[in-house]
């Protein structure tokens, strides 16, 4: 990695990384402070949220700026592409799509050497040293640095490490902004995990000032939010008035949406969310109105509206199943008005051209969806149904191969025929320390989910799956697993619910020891 070390990490880079955190850092501080605040004072009043009422974004007469030529079309985008993994971020560069998420966030983890590797390969495909050809014929990077829960171990400014998403931002802005501008082809970004319109505000005002540092006119800078926070969703038309000028849309992220309701109102037993494979889903209410109102704010105000991911992997493109569930999924998601969505299988990129054959437009923009009225009600109504055992442990052993796949320095692995990354392991991690936490009992035989019963399910996994891994990988990997299911335990157990798990792995030095240890 030296090459990437001498070309990212110039003198020049460096300073301007410092000076990018220098001007936000305060900042940064006030806002994660105010999620802390809002946080507590639901807790403390038992309060849920109401729609804001900004007179500014609710006037009439406003939109976003238009969309640059290349995002006109957002119908397919590849997702959870990490760029770390040098093979999988070329073969999507050659993929058909409009664009890549190009993924420092859910699908990526953030060792320092995946995030030089990351940053370099980006570099090196923006300048056109990858072989690929030039930027402005690949499909759009949709750029998509870490969320402002992760921070940036390896550089300090001022004593303090820097937050990760400024560490990203600031180096693909400084390295490859430039050219981007030149092909027409950003600077684009994902925005992750935003809980409110005062942190769309703060990238906005981040957009800014790095555009008047590099030169750049203001505007040029194009962002989608991904909604995947509850809070986020009552203020979704403020967060497009504060990005105006630098929004194309907001996006729908079911696993983190769902669950922010466990990170927000876990303690309370009217928001236990029952097992997620059998009982939720775009179809249920809660989630419908969620993606329903994306659709009606962003094209009210001139932006996209995007669905999720499909996180299916086909065995075979005659597998007519997942196909026919994965096509029926997102027809539903386009009928609904939606603008596009992504798939994470390079496979299903030719099932999906012949598939918009049924849909000929380049986007629902002016299908406004006026028919949408909602409640505070329809996007907290928590879904009806139980918990299975056959859910309990899916959950366990997503959680664990997780952490196992983190201490790999890897993002995301494939179990039972889907992709799994931070997503999914947040949403399996918070609904079985849920379930432990107000005893939920299993459907059938009524057995309650205690510390003890998980316990058991862990041991039982990790012992079914250490013997393959042993056969496979060799004695590393057993251990590897036996580390996750310890720390997957605490995770699950704990008094209080751990905010992020990416947040808890990153930071904690048992999990960094070990991580270290076993990728040596």
């Amino acid at each position: 990695m030296e090459e990437a070390y001498a070309t990212l990490l110039t003198p020049a880079a460096l300073q301007f990384v410092a000076r990018l955190t220098r001007q936000f850092n305060d900042k940064v501080d006030l806002m994660m402070n105010e999620r802390m605040r809002r946080k507590v004072e639901l807790d403390m009043t038992g309060s849920l949220p109401k729609f804001s009422n900004h007179p500014q974004a609710q006037a009439p007469d406003w939109k976003v700026d238009p969309a640059p030529r290349r995002l006109q079309d957002r119908r397919l985008d590849l997702g959870d592409v990490s760029p770390a993994n040098t093979e999988h971020f070329v073969k999507a560069l050659k993929c058909r799509v409009n664009g890549i998420q190009t993924d420092f966030d859910d699908g990526h983890c953030p060792t320092w050497l995946a995030q030089l590797r990351g940053l370099h390969n980006v570099y090196k495909v923006v300048h056109g040293l990858s072989g690929l050809g030039d930027i402005g014929s690949l499909p759009v990077l949709m750029l998509r640095p870490r969320a402002w829960n992760m921070i940036e171990h390896n550089m300090l400014v001022d004593g303090r490490e820097v937050p990760g998403p400024l560490f990203d931002f600031g180096l693909l802005m400084f390295h490859c902004a430039g050219r981007l501008v030149e092909a027409e082809s950003g600077p684009f970004f994902y925005l992750s995990k935003l809980e409110g319109a005062n942190e769309a505000r703060l990238w906005d005002e981040i957009f800014c000032w790095t555009q008047d540092q590099l030169g750049i006119p203001r505007g040029t800078i194009k962002a989608c939010v991904l909604i995947e926070n509850i809070l986020a969703s009552f203020e979704m038309e403020e967060i497009l008035y504060g990005l105006r000028h630098h929004s194309i849309g907001l996006n729908c992220g079911i696993w983190d949406y769902s669950a922010s309701f466990v990170n927000k109102f876990g303690h309370r037993k009217d928001f236990i969310l029952p097992d997620r494979n059998k009982y939720v889903n775009m179809q249920r209410h809660f989630l419908k109105s969620y993606m329903d109102l994306v659709i009606h704010t962003c094209h009210k105000r001139g932006a996209h509206a995007t669905g999720g991911m499909a996180a299916t992997i086909l065995e075979s493109i005659e597998d007519t199943n997942p196909v026919s569930q994965v096509t029926s999924g997102k027809a539903r998601e386009l009928m609904a008005g939606a603008d596009g969505f992504m798939v994470y299988d390079m496979r299903f990129v030719p099932i999906m051209e012949k598939f918009y054959k049924s849909f000929p437009f380049t986007n629902q923009i002016n299908r406004l969806r006026e028919d949408v009225r909602l409640t505070p009600h329809d996007l907290l109504e928590m879904p009806a149904g139980g918990v299975t055992l056959e859910g309990l442990k899916h959950n366990v052993a997503v959680g664990v191969l997780f952490i196992a796949a983190w201490l790999r320095g890897e993002g995301h692995y494939i179990y039972k025929g889907a992709v799994e990354d931070s997503a999914t392991a947040e949403i399996s991690r918070s609904q079985v320390w849920q379930w432990i936490r107000h005893r939920a009992s299993l459907e059938g035989s009524g057995e309650v989910i205690t510390r003890q019963l998980v316990q058991s399910l862990i041991k039982d996994f990790i012992s079914a799956a250490s013997a393959t891994t042993a056969r496979e990988e060799g004695k590393v990997a057993g251990e590897r697993l036996a580390i996750a299911g310890e720390i997957f335990e605490e995770v699950v157990t704990k008094r209080d619910f751990p905010e992020f798990l990416t947040t808890y792995l990153n930071q904690d030095h048992t999990f960094r020891a070990h991580q270290k240890r076993l990728s040596a």
